[in-house]
């Protein structure tokens, strides 16, 4: 599939999700609390630091919930994203919410054209961003592109363990159970690796006619998504001229992402496993550094 056509078949994906998504991304409480924050930022914020004052991009926005929120942290934002529908429910939220944000419809990869140019304090992309890209390098190079000497990249995201797993039913006892009990038995549910950790060349085609969040059916249900190993992505980032400055793993994620095993922890509002949620990191926070 070439890149126009992955592009187009998530570009309608996303468009078709927008307008489901616009019932269940909070948004009515975001307008009645104008302190409130989207409970994705309000988790990043321990190691966002300071965005009051910057000038920030946000990449791959979807409807602007993220962004509303770094704009109430005193950001100047602008979002970007590929959907021209999504967009359009974040132009309404802001306008709603009196914010002076920014929006751009342009793919991650062609977004330093669409932007002219500017470079920014700061690069931030949220849950569930990296995902629908087929090449982390190039990814890299562009949030390389879009800093000024000096900026800072954020980004929190799916794990690419979590990624790669999915839940399933254990169909025979394993000889190391004997002396470790907890490891789960015959007949329950469990993680096991069945997707791809690392990038491949050809994408996974999903036709899901439900999406995460909302229960409306979506119009355009076929999506494609591509996996990065945590190696990759670091390696990529330095490679890009960054200087990496942190990176933490989650036990924790803003979805129930394998349905049967996870729990919701109110305090934070994200799932977690509720057997030994040791065994699986669920999502990384990766900050780094223009030179």
């Amino acid at each position: 599939m070439s890149a126009e056509e992955y592009l187009e078949l998530n570009r309608t994906n996303w468009d078709s999700r927008a307008t489901v998504h616009a019932q269940s991304y909070g948004i009515d409480a975001l307008l009645q609390d104008p302190r409130r924050l989207s409970d994705v930022v309000t988790f990043d914020v321990p190691r966002l630091g300071d965005v009051a004052g910057l000038d920030v991009v946000h990449l791959q926005c979807h409807i602007g919930t993220d962004t509303l929120s770094l704009a109430r942290l005193g950001a100047q934002v602008t979002g970007v994203d590929l959907s021209g529908g999504s967009l359009e429910v974040a132009r309404d939220l802001a306008a709603r919410a009196g914010a002076d944000i920014e929006y751009v419809e342009s793919d991650v990869y062609t977004a330093p054209n669409a932007l002219d140019g500017r470079r920014f304090d700061l690069v931030y992309t949220g849950i569930g961003a990296i995902c629908w890209l087929p090449d982390i390098r190039r990814w890299a190079r562009t949030v390389a592109s879009l800093l000024r000497p000096g900026g800072r990249l954020f980004i929190r995201d799916g794990h690419p363990v979590l990624l790669s797993a999915l839940a399933m039913t254990v169909g025979a006892e394993h000889d190391d159970r004997r002396q470790q009990p907890w490891i789960t038995g015959t007949g329950d549910l469990t993680v096991a690796l069945e997707l791809p950790y690392f990038e491949q060349p050809d994408g996974l085609v999903w036709d899901d006619e439900n999406t995460y969040a909302g229960t409306e059916k979506v119009t355009q249900p076929r999506s494609m998504e591509w996996n990065h190993g945590l190696g990759e992505i670091v390696t990529a980032v330095i490679d890009a001229g960054l200087d990496l400055t942190s990176l933490i793993e989650h036990d924790s994620v803003p979805w129930d992402a394998l349905p049967g095993l996870m729990a919701l922890d109110e305090d934070v509002n994200e799932y977690r496993l509720r057997d030994r949620p040791e065994r699986l990191p669920a999502t990384f926070t990766l900050t780094a550094r223009r030179r």
